[in-house]
């Protein structure tokens, strides 16, 4: 079997004694582990004992594994997904960060994590992907997420207008600081803090939400993921943002962009004592009295 192991540079010593005891359980078992090399890096600086490994650094070099395992927060996992892309590998996140709506396996449980992937005990959760008709070439073939596409204005500058398409026909013109269209997957990120709904991740659907429209009749909307959702930009500005997940560009408003579900999806681990609902239940304190 071969793992990848991808995670960022570690800013702090938290999780140093879980991450030890994973190269640990890993140089027992028969496996070849590849990490990503900024991540290796800085593990040795911190001190972490590490078996004989391979390394990667770019998207080129990621060959394909049999797992990944993300080490990390949610940010991580999005940046996993990015090195996957259409290779259909399974993706374990493992929580060394705070919220973890997708890295759902606390570090804790690591040697218990690692077990189940021996022995393939464990469901694939399948998630849609979006992605932009990225003619431009903006986001160098990278052009999709697993959480939204977003449209927003530069800085401090007025409004836009996001003239908005679905399958051609005109929807409306959001005059507003952007849009965001969101996957189910994504439903629980920027989405949710714009105000707009939660949606079970096997819901087929697209979610077009406004960042705080000028118009307060404007609200959150949910269409179908076979849509294709086009735009047209107004700006006072000659250039606006988009982004995939946390990766943004700045393009000329000139620009004519649409999204899409993507045509292969990201194959998230699931192990056994996972539950979506309680997960929403435990990360959005539902339930709790606050007052007590």
């Amino acid at each position: 079997m071969i793992l990848a192991i991808h995670g960022r540079p570690l800013t702090d010593s938290k999780s140093l004694s879980e991450l030890q005891n994973l190269f640990n359980l890993l140089a027992g078992r028969s496996c070849k582990v590849e990490v990503f090399q900024p991540f290796y890096n800085s593990l040795l600086k911190k001190g972490i004992s590490l078996p004989e490994v391979g390394t990667y650094c770019t998207r080129e070099e990621f060959k394909k594994p049999d797992f990944v395992l993300s080490i990390g927060g949610d940010g991580t996992l999005l940046e996993s997904v990015t090195y996957v892309g259409p290779k259909n590998i399974p993706i374990l996140g493992i929580n060394t960060g705070r919220l973890g709506f997708l890295a759902t396996t606390p570090k804790e449980n690591i040697n218990s994590a690692v077990e189940a992937i021996f022995n393939k005990d464990f469901t694939i959760n399948e998630r849609t992907l979006i992605e932009l008709d990225e003619g431009e070439g903006f986001f160098d073939g990278v052009n999709f997420g697993l959480n939204e596409f977003t449209i927003l204005k530069r800085d401090t500058s007025s409004m836009i207008v996001v003239h908005t398409y679905i399958d051609g026909d005109y929807l409306n013109s959001y005059w507003a600081d952007g849009l965001i269209i969101s996957t189910p997957t994504g439903s629980t990120g920027y989405n949710l803090s714009c105000g707009g709904p939660l949606v079970m991740p096997k819901s087929n659907n697209f979610i077009i939400s406004p960042v705080s429209p000028h118009n307060l009749n404007v609200r959150p909307m949910v269409v179908s993921d076979d849509s294709v959702i086009s735009f047209e930009i107004e700006s006072r500005n000659k250039k606006f943002l988009i982004s995939l997940d946390s990766r943004s560009k700045s393009v000329p408003v000139s620009t004519k962009l649409s999204v899409r579900k993507c045509r292969f999806k990201a194959k998230l681990v699931q192990l056994d004592n996972y539950n979506y609902l309680e997960t929403l239940r435990s990360k959005l304190n539902w339930g709790l009295d606050m007052r007590n």
